[in-house]
């Protein structure tokens, strides 16, 4: 087994291979004056097993560059090419919901298919429906591993916390969290005029006097779980804390959370958050741990089921 980092989230990998007693393998990444990247396995990793990790969040160039990493693992003759993608991007694509759009996630997983991979992992998709799109196995973990246990620290109960899932599509995983935790569960019912913009409609659930946690997968413009944390207040919440998985922060997401009635805003490191848009509410749980123990899975021939019971 070896692991391979690419460059769009180099500490999480580092603290992958850690917690597998290893290190990262020596791969040269760079980009000519033009732009185009290079890219070069500097060790042998023929008849290895080859771990890649690389989330595909914006740039675009770290899709081309993780597509490159897997294409030239192959060409090297590794016995088994593995994508590592803690972040998924363009998940929220999955669907033809208007003329002439493409379904960029299944084109993103037919790039992948192209260069040849034995297997794909990742976390927390936007969109569970997209492992469909490819026939390889794919491992979908849950950041709740990690983040289970710092919620638990909040001692909530059924009496005084609860659950909000911000619209429908997070119900499920809300709803679990509020089972594991013991506590209630609301709902926003949400819609959007346009792209990256939420307004509140309707809410169910009862938040008065009640500590809120609200759960989404990503945090990207932040006005889905802005708008939710203003609502519960308005509904006589005591405390408000956001959590989600990936850390997009994109526009004016740190100004408007920061701006927020919100207490704590804690997310995994699936995305390597710039020292700029860390703020004081932030707090960053790792899933390294998570991965690791995925990836032993991977490569000791177990089952990954173990891990979620």
């Amino acid at each position: 087994m070896k692991i391979f980092s690419g460059r769009a989230n180099n500490p999480l990998a580092s603290e992958i291979a850690s917690c597998l007693g290893t290190t990262l393998g020596k791969i040269q990444l760079y980009n000519f004056s033009d732009g185009e990247l290079r890219v070069a396995f500097e060790e042998n990793i023929r008849n290895e097993d080859v771990f890649i990790i690389q989330s595909t969040n914006p740039p675009s160039s770290n899709v081309l560059e993780l597509l490159f990493m897997l294409d030239a693992a192959r060409r090297a003759s590794a016995n088994r090419v593995i994508a590592v993608v803690p972040y998924f991007g363009y998940a929220r694509q999955d669907r033809k919901d208007e003329p002439r759009v493409p379904i960029s996630a299944k084109v993103l997983l037919d790039l992948m298919n192209v260069v040849g991979i034995n297997r794909i992992m990742a976390m927390d998709l936007h969109s569970p429906q997209i492992q469909g799109f490819i026939n390889t196995p794919f491992d979908h973990l849950y950041s709740s591993m990690a983040l289970f246990d710092r919620l638990k620290e909040f001692n909530l109960n059924f009496e005084n916390g609860i659950v909000l899932a911000p619209d429908v599509g997070s119900a499920k995983i809300s709803q679990s969290y509020a089972k594991r935790l013991g506590v209630g569960f609301a709902l926003i019912d949400k819609r959007r005029p346009k792209p990256n913009e939420a307004k509140v409609a309707h809410i169910v659930g009862e938040l008065k006097d009640k500590h809120v946690i609200i759960i989404d997968d990503m945090i990207d413009t932040a006005g889905t779980i802005c708008n939710a944390a203003e609502t519960a207040m308005n509904k006589g919440a005591s405390s408000v804390t956001a959590v989600g998985t990936h850390p997009v922060l994109s526009g004016e997401s740190i100004r408007r959370l920061s701006d927020s009635p919100i207490n704590k805003v804690i997310v995994c490191n699936t995305i390597d958050i710039p020292e700029d848009k860390k703020f004081d509410k932030l707090e960053i749980i790792s899933v390294a741990h998570v991965f690791a123990e995925a990836i032993k899975h991977v490569t000791d021939g177990t089952s990954l089921s173990s891990m979620f019971t």
